[in-house]
């Protein structure tokens, strides 16, 4: 079984990952976690800290050594380089307490967090709350993009959405086939005349003092067919993605394939005919309206997942609260903060869903090797092709 813990506040020393299950002999070296780290801070609308103050790195502290991985837990470790400036509001050391934060942001965990916790500062909510954490997500993901990579399993993402503005369609594969067009977009949208009119609306909810939400879409290619389940409901893919998205800070709406499209459809419109292609020796689909998987299996098809992400709820033009010390209306805190975040959300989106893939592979076929596990599959699709 593949799991993985984080650890750490947005302004505290720095994030922790640890993560559990990999096989063995996995060639892995610091710069393929510390490229996605530095592709999620990217992105038209980010703020000073994402693209002045931090520059993300992460260290191997464990289960690595001379360039594979051991089998054993790795962990991971990325410095904040902004904690001198926090050092004594977020130090773990008892002394003077700072002047609480009690004015909770509207869309945020702030009030609700506060709440179940008993706590008289949000402070002590929204620094685990933040999106920061999901860098230690990133780094994690990274080791099991680059297992999943050994065995031909590829993961890309692009903005479909910002605001109002909607990008046409694209076949996933031409996703996997364009990554690096996508990564020299400052939204990382593959339409150049959509890519336009998002950085515009990014730009108008810059002046206007607010924030703006969006749609990205992630796909995976080289998927085997089965993995998951269909026997029971928390083996069931699809459910496993969209928990693991919906994590997501500020995700709001997972899709997969169709998703919510579908259900404006006949059933002769939001199937995919299947066929047999005896050049490849397997059952195919001429179309993939189910995103890759069917009843919780992957079908072979490439997956197709959607995420929504809300507008953030940092506003430099606060909203309307109320102070959880006496109750006396008033504007909700400022955070340094992000006009929109949604082209970095595509990142998040590909790490979790490279982390479910590892689980599920892994799940699959086993193995304590990279070698065993490359065996296995070898001959599962073997056996595919005489079925």
């Amino acid at each position: 079984m593949l799991r993985f813990l984080t650890a750490g506040e947005s302004h505290g020393e720095g994030l922790v990952a640890v993560l559990e299950g990999l096989p063995a002999g996995i060639p892995l070296v610091e710069d393929d976690v510390n490229a996605d780290l530095a592709r999620r801070q990217r992105g038209h609308g980010r703020g000073a800290r994402m693209t002045v103050i931090e520059r993300d790195r992460a260290r191997f502290l464990s289960g690595v050594r001379k360039g594979r991985t051991l089998g054993s837990p790795i962990a991971f470790l990325i410095l904040n380089k902004d904690w001198d400036n926090w050092r004594d509001k977020m130090s773990a050391a008892p002394g003077p307490a700072p002047r609480p934060e009690t004015l909770p942001r509207p869309g945020h965990g702030d009030l609700a967090g506060a709440l179940k916790y008993g706590h008289t500062d949000v402070r002590n909510v929204l620094e685990r709350a933040s999106a920061r954490e999901t860098a230690a997500r990133v780094a994690a993901a990274g080791a099991c993009r680059r297992f999943l990579s050994e065995l031909g399993i590829e993961i890309a993402s692009h903005v479909v959405r910002i605001g109002a503005v909607a990008a046409p369609p694209v076949p996933a594969l031409r996703v996997i086939a364009s990554r690096a067009r996508v990564e020299r977009s400052p939204v990382r949208c593959l339409d150049a005349l959509a890519e336009r009119r998002m950085i515009a609306a990014i730009d108008a909810a810059t002046r206007a003092r607010d924030t703006v939400g969006g749609v990205v879409e992630g796909v995976a290619t080289g998927v085997p067919v089965g993995l998951g389940s269909h026997v029971h409901w928390d083996r069931k893919l699809d459910g496993r993605l969209a928990q693991a998205v919906h994590s997501i800070p500020a995700i709001k709406g997972v899709e997969i394939g169709l998703g919510f499209a579908a259900a404006a459809l006949p059933g002769s419109k939001a199937h995919d005919e299947i066929y047999y292609s005896q050049s490849e020796r397997r059952f195919v689909r001429k179309t993939n309206r189910a995103g890759g998987l069917e009843a919780g299996i992957t079908n072979g098809e490439p997956l197709v997942v959607r995420a929504a992400m809300k507008p953030l709820s940092t506003l430099r033009k606060p909203l309307r609260s109320v102070d959880i010390r006496d109750k006396s209306p008033g504007l909700a805190i400022r955070e340094r903060s992000d006009v929109c975040a949604v082209p970095a959300s595509g990142v998040v989106l590909e790490a979790m869903i490279a982390l479910v893939l590892a689980d599920a592979v892994l799940e699959k076929f086993g193995g304590d090797s990279l070698a065993e596990v490359k065996r296995n599959l070898r001959a599962y699709r073997k056996s595919l092709e005489s079925r």
